[in-house]
């Protein structure tokens, strides 16, 4: 009787194919999954596992977990998508009844990440528009109001510190002091909200047009930052660092754990968007190639990024470096009243020894103003997110010809891929909704509009003095164990509750072959074996890590300080 039951869903699911519309051509659904994969975390979190993680030498268990847990499960959510043709929630509801929290478990978490992701694409507005300034408001500090001078909380820390932290942000010293919404950012969060709306408003329709541009334009400012960043003074410097592998890096367990973590959120799984953009799919789709292509576009975008964020890197690096050494040349000709041109930046160490040698009681009273300029610790300083994307590479970019030229390419590229990811966000939203009969019957506009104004709403407590800290929360919090979960729950329930055979026979029908081998044995033995080994992973750290505490900004000493974090 279960089973009779559970082929009348199917056959329900299998009818109503014909009423749902699909996207124009492959192509389109190509370019969605490739605008949705390819994120902000390639530009801003794989760079940093890379210069965690030994260089090139994280490459190694990066691919291995790609071919191991990343294409399997993609595959896996591409292929029930288009069966079912249905959202996550009638999906998993049309495999087994029990199974719809799964769907709704999906939906919540994309709910989740709707309402904080697109406030770094108002981040992104904001920085944007002060790009087209005479001069970029970061490259200084302002003046006090006094107009004596700099304003001192600026000089403490620097310029792109102060503008994020204190311009952008307005952030408060604690998570527990609260003020008004910053109007600036508001606005900016507006605007991303009505873009993302004009970019769903007719659902698939729409979509599958604005996918062209935001899965593609993204390349091309990548191409010219590749092109611009490799003839920066230092570059090179980075580029080796990247490439240079440490070795000994593969015999840490947190190597392998953090390149598992970076395949299974980079490609987005379990947030059910893979899931609503497969059912809009025809029938007879070949997703089987379409899912081997999106995932390693994806994962050959982190390396090429990681290229461009390396040469950046080399560029700072070798300037602070050369600035460090600069300062300390200075500090020599003065104190030993030295002619201008006896020490350069090429003889800067041998002078400093050969002074300490010859005049060890004199050195000793400057030793304390010495700084250890070092381009390897340069290089070896490791920025994420937020960090790296509005404080680092603003900083490099302050120090290039036509800074505010590369400064709009560099907000416009962080903007189409943050925007790309919104579509699949908003969409694992709206399409399973779509699918239960009270909302079937609103248009896209109106259902797309309702999704959008929701999460706008509640999106603008991250605009206050201490949203930065709920921001930091969600994004740490709020998808993590969640999307794990799902994911065990979906590649259990396909292998041993659903069946194998019976899921190859409905890959057979769709594609007219069934499954390699490869693929039966990651998803019923590899995958949900990595996937519990991550899940406990997590578990252990949050148990281990004690009372959960946040970094909050200190505007006396003009950095980040450690709070519990009360709940």
């Amino acid at each position: 009787l279960f089973n009779e039951k559970k082929n009348k869903r199917l056959q329900e699911a299998d009818m109503d194919k014909g009423a749902r519309p699909n996207w124009d051509n492959p192509m389109q659904f190509v370019l969605a999954c490739v605008s949705y994969a390819v994120g902000l975390g390639n530009v801003w979190r794989f760079p940093y596992l890379c210069q965690l993680h030994g260089g090139g030498g994280f490459l190694i268990p990066y691919l291995i977990m790609l071919f191991l847990e990343g294409v399997p499960l993609f595959y896996l959510e591409l292929a029930i998508g288009q069966k079912m043709s249905l959202g996550s929630i009638g999906a998993w509801t049309a495999i087994s009844p029990y199974l719809g929290g799964v769907g709704l478990a999906s939906v919540v978490t994309s709910l989740y990440l709707c309402l904080y992701y697109n406030i770094i694409n108002a981040w992104s507005f904001w920085y944007l528009f002060h790009s087209f300034q005479s001069v970029l408001p970061w490259a200084d500090c302002p003046i006090n109001s006094n107009r004596t001078g700099p304003i001192e909380e600026c000089e403490r820390a620097t310029p792109t510190q102060y503008f994020f932290y204190r311009e952008t942000l307005d952030i408060s010293s604690s998570i527990e002091v609260n003020g008004g919404i910053h109007t600036g950012q508001a606005l900016c969060l507006v605007l991303a909200w009505l873009i993302t709306y004009l970019f769903i408003v007719r659902g698939v329709k729409s979509t599958g047009k604005v996918v062209y541009f935001t899965a593609t334009f993204p390349y091309v400012v990548l191409f010219i930052y590749l092109i611009r960043g490799m003839t920066l003074h230092g570059a090179i410097n980075g580029v080796k660092y990247m490439f240079t592998p440490k070795m000994e890096q593969l015999a840490n367990p947190t190597t392998w754990i953090n390149a598992a973590t970076q395949i299974f959120f980079s490609l987005g799984l379990g947030f059910g968007s893979l899931i609503a953009f497969a059912s809009y799919n025809q029938y007879n789709n070949n997703f089987e190639r379409q899912a081997i292509i999106v995932s390693l576009i994806n994962s050959g975008t982190s390396i090429f990024a990681s290229i461009v964020t390396f040469a950046i890197y080399g560029f700072k690096a070798t300037v602070n470096y050369e600035n460090c050494l600069e300062r300390t040349r200075l500090l020599l000709l003065n104190a030993f009243s030295l002619a201008e041109d006896s020490i350069t930046m090429d003889t800067v160490f041998d002078w400093i020894e050969k002074l300490n040698t010859t005049y060890p009681q004199q050195f000793a009273e400057i030793a304390d103003k010495l700084e250890n300029c070092d381009l390897e610790s340069e290089l070896d300083t490791a920025v994420e997110g937020t960090g790296l994307a509005f404080i680092v590479y603003s900083e490099a970019i302050m120090n290039m010809p036509l800074s505010q030229l590369w400064s709009v390419l560099y907000f416009i590229m962080l903007l189409l891929l943050g925007m790309g990811s919104m579509l699949g966000n908003v969409t694992a939203i709206v399409t399973p909704l779509r699918d239960f009969k009270i909302t079937s019957r609103m248009s896209n506009e109106l259902l797309n509009g309702l999704v959008c104004l929701f999460c706008l709403l509640l999106g603008l407590g991250f605009t206050t003095p201490s949203g930065n800290y709920w921001f930091t929360m969600f994004n740490d919090y709020g998808a993590t164990f969640s999307l794990l979960f799902i994911v065990l729950i979906e590649v259990i329930t396909v292998s041993y509750i659903y069946g194998i055979k019976r899921f190859e026979k409905d890959i057979e029908d769709m594609l007219g072959h069934r499954p390699n081998w490869y693929w039966k044995i990651m998803w019923s033995v590899t995958s949900p074996v990595l996937l519990i080994a991550l899940f406990i992973f997590y578990i252990i750290n949050y148990i281990k890590g004690g009372t959960p505490t946040y970094q909050a900004w200190n505007k006396e000493l003009v950095s980040y300080g450690f709070f519990l974090l009360h709940y």
